[in-house]
């Protein structure tokens, strides 16, 4: 159901998590845009993929697409250059010796969430919606709840406004995420977030499995793949 005169921004990195989320949004509000962020990730091919995720969905989904307003690409460089992770050099993708995976960029999300809301505050719009998720993830501190909520108050104190911010997945798993495109657009959406979208964190797209593309062997694509065959199972009635 639409919100009548209301607007909202999806964190959108072309991946299947932001796809879902952008999914979601276009079939609630009145108007959507899309923000993307290039901070140097070794997987920019996301960033590629981008624009025919939302030409995709368009095309399958008119109501959708009468809805989808502008996209935007920030250029956060400086953050790519601050970061020593497996996400912005050509480092092995491990668990590292604070417990956290190599994978992860320190404030990334901090970051990502207070540019959205600089563009939103421009924009006008005042949702923001984003694909983080403490259920099924790498442990990265940044999408859990509680930050997401730690970030709404400082952004509506730091800029006086009063934005809502989504996290539409951070409480169910990949095979539920995979459910969710599936209830929100059918197979057609499904099928775009196979072909189309990205995870892999090595930025593969030649080989291609039943899930989309990808290496297969890095945390993002085992995470998709797992997800996909419980909710395949889950699709034959069998215990997943």
């Amino acid at each position: 159901m639409t919100v009548a005169d209301e607007s909202a921004l999806v964190l959108f990195s072309g991946g299947q998590d932001s796809t879902v989320c952008l999914a979601w949004a276009l079939e609630r509000f009145a108007r959507v845009e899309t923000v993307g962020f290039d901070y140097g990730q070794r997987h920019k091919v996301e960033l590629d993929c981008r624009a025919q995720v939302r030409a995709r969905i368009a095309e399958a989904f008119p109501a959708w697409a009468e809805r989808l307003g502008e996209d935007h690409t920030l250029d956060l460089g400086v953050l790519g250059a601050l970061s020593d992770t497996a996400l912005t050099r050509d480092a092995e993708i491990a668990m590292g010796a604070e417990g956290l995976p190599t994978t992860f960029v320190p404030g990334r999300n901090l970051v990502f969430l207070t540019f959205a809301a600089a563009l939103a505050y421009r924009r006008g719009l005042r949702h923001l919606v984003g694909g983080m998720c403490e259920t099924d993830y790498s442990g990265y501190p940044d999408c859990r709840d509680d930050t997401i909520k730690a970030m709404q108050v400082a952004l509506n104190l730091g800029m006086q406004r009063n934005f809502v911010l989504h996290t539409p997945l951070m409480w169910i798993d990949k095979a539920a995420t995979w459910v969710l495109a599936e209830t929100l657009g059918g197979e057609a959406l499904v099928d775009i977030v196979v072909e189309e979208t990205h995870s892999c964190y090595r930025g593969d797209r030649d080989r291609r499995h039943a899930w989309g593309y990808g290496c297969g062997a890095c945390p993002a694509c085992e995470l998709r793949a797992r997800g996909y065959a419980a909710f395949v199972e889950g699709r034959r009635g069998e215990p997943a």
